[in-house]
């Protein structure tokens, strides 16, 4: 069964220090670095998720670790888990019609009676989904030149061996969407941007169509939506894996801050940086900072912790109400 039980929302207030709750009054502000809480199972513990085996299902948590070129930072964003699983079950839903997806829950009651005595700390935060063999390989979809695409481009004129016009200024839309897969990095090593046709040797030339084929039309529907709402969506990365019974499924996240690359099109102008709604501010100031992208990581001072945290529920505002 892939028709996702239906859930709560989190209702978010503006403004610092607002107090936000969840349909469980656990407080937004709390930060949940892991779940050493469950002690009657042991997860496999990814950059911001920890995730339970659970048979033929698994539970995913999302904790409010944060990552930043590929290594976690000493210090979270209070909520940030609650933002990313909100969104994604947002996502999930609106673009179930063009490819099916993992979820089954996110309404704790739903959950295995020895997680569900931890309600108060799942809730809003954790999703059941259809196990599957994840696909190795990042799906990114670019409709803007930023990011490493901008750094690739700047050296080589294209981007995971496409070429591209010559000229194209810092964040410029792109005549159409691109498809520039990656390496799916296990945590402390590095993404690396790959050719189409080392998707094609990896998982073969039907399914790396059919994954491309299924991100750019993800890409172009979210970005429509997006740009009704305000929202420029430059650039974001998709995961798939296979299901039991083969077929093909959405997995991980969709669209959220960590995923993806949000910009105000009210301000938006080529030729600069933009102003987001992501974790490209973290960046901005790690890069800022001096640090060489190499573990251990500096810490993040509180204020930018804070105004990471109001980006994140900007956005989840934008997209959920």
């Amino acid at each position: 069964m892939r028709t996702p039980a239906v859930s709560g929302s989190l209702r978010v207030a503006s403004g610092p220090g607002a107090g936000n709750q969840d349909r469980d009054g656990a407080a937004i502000r709390e930060t949940i670095l892991s779940t050493d809480f469950i002690e009657s199972d042991r997860p496999k513990s990814g950059k911001v998720r920890e995730i339970y085996d659970l048979g033929e299902n698994l539970l995913i948590v999302a904790t409010d670790r944060v990552s930043a070129f590929d290594v976690v930072l000493p210090q979270g964003v209070p909520g940030k888990g609650r933002v990313l699983t909100r969104l994604s079950e947002f996502w999930f839903r609106e673009t179930a019609d063009i490819v099916p997806n993992h979820m089954i829950s996110t309404d704790p009651a739903d959950f295995p009676k020895r997680f569900r005595v931890h309600s108060e700390k799942l809730a809003g935060r954790s999703m059941l989904v259809e196990k599957t063999e994840p696909l190795p390989v990042e799906c990114v979809v670019r409709g803007y030149i930023s990011g490493s695409g901008l750094e690739e481009y700047v050296k080589t004129g294209s981007v995971c061996g496409i070429e591209l016009p010559p000229g194209l200024l810092e964040s410029q839309k792109l005549p159409e969407p691109i498809f520039t897969p990656a390496t799916k990095a296990e945590r402390g090593s590095h993404d690396e941007n790959v050719s189409f046709e080392k998707v094609e040797e990896t998982v073969g030339g039907e399914l790396a169509r059919r994954v491309r084929e299924k991100s750019v039309a993800l890409y172009r529907a979210a970005a429509s939506l997006a740009e009704k709402k305000g929202v420029i969506i430059a650039d974001t990365k998709f995961e798939f894996g296979i299901a039991g019974d083969g077929g093909l499924l959405l997995i991980d996240e969709a669209l959220t801050p960590d995923s993806s690359r949000f910009w105000p099109a009210d301000g938006y102008r080529p030729g600069r940086a933009q102003r987001s709604f992501d974790k490209q501010f973290v960046r901005d100031y790690l890069m800022s900072s001096g640090w060489d992208r190499r573990p251990p990581p500096p810490d993040l001072p509180p204020d930018i912790v804070e105004r990471t945290r109001e980006k994140y529920l900007e956005i989840l505002n934008i997209f959920c109400g």
